[in-house]
């Protein structure tokens, strides 16, 4: 794979007042008759009726890579405006897209939106600014390590419901760090069609949606976050697109029986896939990889649904891109620029995060991913919240990560793995509704009675206790309960914002401090980042009595987490392998002083709760 010419493609002024767009579109030529247009219009003339777009033709070249490519250098000046009202020549925000006449349609192909544009208008509009002002990035930008993939503790959170725009999202920062969040996985903020949207039928990649903010807006949070020793990894959809996205759109109007970047490749599970058979189409979305890490300092990926673009480990699609996006970055090392973020005492921290729930050991062990979404612990954790108490012998081995490789070594490239663990994510309803419904006429709008938040306590400490990165989707530490359907367009184009409040009262108390607690065990005990991970398999000892007991230890650290999964408090007898006195770390109660090695004690587990002893 090679990064595509980004300098002469896209909208980008070059020098005062004159902007050059350029935009391949291979197999379209001016010898079979085509020609092209660019509409632009400033921003603040869109929506007045007398005062209408300039159009500017593009001439017609060849590339010796891509084929047909179409450019045009466009003055904006004041001198030139069509209406004296007009904001033309103006600085600021310009709006744009390009229409094609083409002698075998009847009607002018109109609404081809730039495939390359850095900046979004509102709908399908693409944009640039005049006399744009860069984000200048802080003085920490240099020295700022992303975190080795064991230490992290993720937070999923979506930008307009989560804190309605970038600068409401930064100034949430803080509350993030407190809460001991070191990484966010941000969903997509690539352009889409819809004011309310989740983000995954893309329209345009190499920018923020004008939902959001704008890019040095984007670029202040990652700096921002940085400064506070918080990755940002940005959720990517390259297996498909929306069909308004211009390779996809406008082959269709040319009624072209193939298409240059599109097309099925593997599998086929939303919108329009997108064919990595096609030299144009790795090459594109690498350099979209590469833009994202170099203009806006992104520590790395959450690739949506791999399987659309899986076509094994040596194939075309997702392994080469991960393996691409991995050298590139190494080859980095040494430099004096923020590309040295991701090297520290040798490893390479790039973050290439896998969302492949139908193969997530495999994903691991042979491509260049270093961790993955899996379903499985998940899975495992509703069926206990269902009342199948045989699936908790499930969920401990799912807490474990069992069959999941730590480390892989692959063309002399020794990379650590693992995979995430969550209970809630964007794709689920709260893990409250597991328990039961809150009183609603609609499931759109249904939510789990919050009444029961206490049953979802042994989850989460087993979560963030458990073996893998632990993920937080937005609003969970204090007790967030929407409801989401399985399937429909509801699922993604309903507004569900983060409801604040519940932060302040006894229920979402409780469960921040609970939360706080054990994100700042981890931060401190390196034995839950790095160590072995034992489940204590025995069926009339603990699973019979909704127990589930493991523990954590690297070498003389040691801890037991011990999880009461139902109504009633539990005794359990536990041998100890460490002789010593161990601390109960939640309310220091229950602390057990002078136990021998191999001693067998007697634990006291409350209901719907847990405990956790570490050897002092």
């Amino acid at each position: 794979m090679k990064l595509l010419p980004l300098e002469k493609l896209g909208a980008r002024e070059k020098s005062n007042g004159v902007v050059h767009f350029g935009l391949f579109l291979p197999w379209v030529s001016a010898s079979d008759g085509n020609r092209l247009w660019v509409k632009v219009i400033h921003e603040d003339d869109q929506f007045l009726q007398e005062i209408q777009p300039s159009m500017f033709e593009l001439a017609h070249s060849g590339d010796p890579d891509y084929g047909d490519y179409w450019s045009v250098e466009v003055e904006i000046n004041p001198a030139s405006k069509a209406h004296p009202e007009s904001a033309w020549g103006s600085a600021g925000r310009y709006v744009y897209r390009y229409i094609l006449q083409n002698p075998n349609t009847p009607e002018l192909i109109d609404w081809i939106i730039d495939p390359f544009a850095r900046e979004f208008g509102i709908g399908k509009l693409s944009a640039f600014t005049l006399g744009y002002e860069p984000h200048v990035w802080s003085g920490n930008e240099n020295s700022w390590k992303t975190p080795p993939l064991n230490d992290l503790i993720l937070y999923e959170l979506m930008i307009n419901e989560f804190g309605e725009d970038i600068d409401k999202t930064i100034s949430l920062l803080d509350y993030l760090a407190d809460l001991g969040i070191n990484c966010i996985e941000v969903m997509p903020v690539s352009n889409v069609s819809n004011t309310i949207d989740w983000g995954f039928l893309p329209i345009g990649y190499f920018g923020v949606d004008e939902r959001f903010g704008k890019r040095k807006d984007f670029q202040k949070l990652v700096d921002e976050a940085h400064k506070r020793n918080i990755a940002i990894i940005l959720d990517v959809v390259y297996g498909h697109t929306s069909d308004n996205f211009p390779y996809a759109y406008l082959y269709k109007k040319l009624n072209y029986h193939e298409n240059p970047f599109m097309g099925p490749f593997a599998k086929d599970y939303f919108g329009e896939s997108t064919d990595f058979r096609r030299t144009f189409t790795q090459d594109f979305f690498f350099t979209v990889n590469h833009h994202w890490l170099d203009c806006y300092h992104v520590d790395g990926f959450r690739y949506d649904c791999v399987p659309n673009y899986w076509d094994g480990p040596l194939g075309q699609g997702y392994a080469s891109l991960t393996f691409e996006t991995y050298r590139t970055v190494k080859a980095k090392q040494g430099q004096a620029d923020h590309w040295q973020r991701f090297f520290n005492n040798g490893a390479n921290n790039l973050i290439q995060c896998a969302e492949q729930l139908e193969g997530p050991q495999e994903i691991l062990e042979k491509t260049y991913s270093n961790c993955t979404w899996q379903n499985e612990t998940l899975g495992a954790a509703e069926a206990v919240a269902h009342g199948n108490q045989g699936d908790l012998v499930n969920l401990g081995l799912r807490l474990g990560l069992s069959g999941y490789p730590s480390e892989v070594t692959s063309n002399n490239d020794t990379i650590k793995k693992t995979a995430l663990q969550y209970i809630e994510n964007h794709d689920h309803a709260r893990f409250v509704c597991n328990f039961g419904m809150a009183s609603r006429d609609n499931d759109l709008l249904g939510e789990g009675s919050r009444g029961l938040w206490y049953k979802v306590q042994p989850y989460l400490i087993g979560l963030l206790t458990a073996k893998g990165i632990p993920m937080l989707w937005q609003g969970q530490e204090f007790g967030e309960n929407y409801y989401i359907p399985d399937a429909g367009w509801g699922r993604v184009m309903l507004f569900r914002p983060v409801r604040w409040d519940y932060f302040y009262d006894y229920i979402g108390n409780r469960t921040i401090t609970m939360v706080r607690n054990l994100t700042r065990l981890r931060r401190d005990s390196p034995q839950f980042r790095d160590g072995d991970h034992f489940f204590y398999n025995h069926h009339d000892r603990y699973q019979s009595k909704n127990v589930l007991l493991f523990s954590r230890r690297l070498g003389n650290r040691y801890s037991l987490v011990a999880l009461n999964f139902g109504d009633q408090e539990q005794w359990v007898p536990f041998t100890f392998p460490l002789s010593g006195n161990y601390r109960e770390e939640f309310h220091g109660e229950d602390n057990l002083n002078g136990v021998a090695n191999t001693e067998e004690r007697w634990l006291k587990i409350p209901s719907n709760y847990g405990r956790i002893w570490t050897i002092d």
